[in-house]
């Protein structure tokens, strides 16, 4: 019996120092990022770069690019400390955001626009006011009011009162407007303020500029302005590592684990879009967050991004411990499109010693 209790002690201690070293093995900046000595040491041939330079400068309109490898920069390529717009990155932002109150039951996802009071300019109908808060985030909210700003997929939109909330998929700004104006209402912050004291300085972002962020739209079409936001390539770096991680930052839970979870599970896979450029993609939909369901290399099972219109991506890519951060500034009028980024995502993972 003695002996069996002396096995188990040390069966226990070796898991625990095991878990212990795991954590310690975890890498994260401080106020500014650390590089890997070369990119051999974890496993990459530094022999191939020459191609994805190539490829960027040839095909691509990149601005900013960010690769991180087990919480170090494995390489980065033009300006990463610029601020520029995100675009539509910042639906997945705001659903980082969001953990925290629900959480805590600030928000709770499940009240319907007609608990809540919320209404529009337009007036919303009675079907419309069933939508709940969930529906918004996973833009199944069945509301086909207005929004303020452009970018709706609005070729595909079924038209007022047509579908019952929670039933279908659309691409649609007014539910993503709605849900930033819920979240101010719901929590009384604004939403760069809490993404500030809660997100921002926890992980030291490096060029947060907080004055730079600001709504915009015409609120003639919609009273619910577009929360746009203005980062540089390595803090969205930061944001997807802070993904990556669970929403866990060296030890301090900023955003709770099972939110995290949550918002990268697939809520409408492929095969339930209803637009050509969805339902041909490659990314099934979570909660503002898309998931790459459809790929051509084992290590993307499981991964998610975040993408803005002109070339805006954070990907996060667990079976790697790798975040790729992507920017090309709209102010210069070009574009990196999804196809072009995904053959980019290809080499960096080509980059991988077999």
């Amino acid at each position: 019996m003695e002996k069996i209790k002396i096995i188990l002690t040390v069966i226990l201690s070796i898991i625990f120092i095991d878990n212990l070293q795991s954590q310690n093995s975890k890498v994260f900046p401080d106020s500014t990022w650390l590089k890997h000595d070369t990119i051999e040491n974890v496993g990459y041939d530094s022999k191939k770069f020459n191609e994805i330079n190539r490829f960027i400068i040839d095909s691509l309109n990149t601005t900013g690019l960010v690769v991180i490898v087990d919480g170090k920069i494995l390489f980065d390529y033009g300006d990463i400390d610029e601020l520029s717009y995100i675009a539509s990155c910042r639906k997945s932002i705001l659903s980082m955001i969001y953990g925290k109150y629900v959480e805590n039951n600030t928000i709770n996802l499940d009240e319907t626009l007609e608990e809540l009071e919320f209404d529009d300019i337009q007036g919303l109908l009675p079907i419309e006011k069933k939508a709940t808060v969930r529906n918004l985030i996973t833009a199944r909210s069945g509301i086909y009011h207005p929004a303020s700003n452009e970018g709706s997929d609005n070729k595909n939109n079924p038209g007022r009162g047509s579908m019952k909330p929670g039933t279908y998929f659309l691409y649609n700004n007014w539910d993503f407007n709605a849900a930033g104006a819920i979240f101010e209402q719901q929590t009384g912050l604004n939403i760069y303020d809490a993404f500030k004291k809660d997100i921002a300085i926890p992980i030291q972002m490096q060029d947060f500029e907080r004055e730079k962020q600001e709504k915009s739209g015409n609120q003639r079409k919609s009273k619910y302005l577009a929360y746009h936001f203005w980062f540089s390539t390595r803090d969205m770096a930061r944001l997807g590592l802070l993904m990556l991680n669970m929403g866990n930052w060296d030890g301090e839970q900023i955003i709770p684990k099972d939110w995290i979870k949550l918002i990268t599970s697939v809520t409408t896979s492929t095969d339930e879009m209803n637009s050509y450029w969805c339902k041909e993609g490659n990314y099934a939909y979570g909660y503002m967050w898309w998931i790459w369901e459809k790929y051509n290399n084992p290590d993307l099972e499981g991964a998610y991004l975040a993408t803005g219109a002109y070339g805006q991506y954070i990907l996060v890519i667990p079976k790697l411990n790798m975040v790729i951060a992507h920017k090309t500034k709209s102010d210069y009028k070009r574009n990196t499109d999804k196809d072009s980024f995904e053959k980019l995502v290809y080499k960096i993972l080509d980059l991988k010693m077999k």
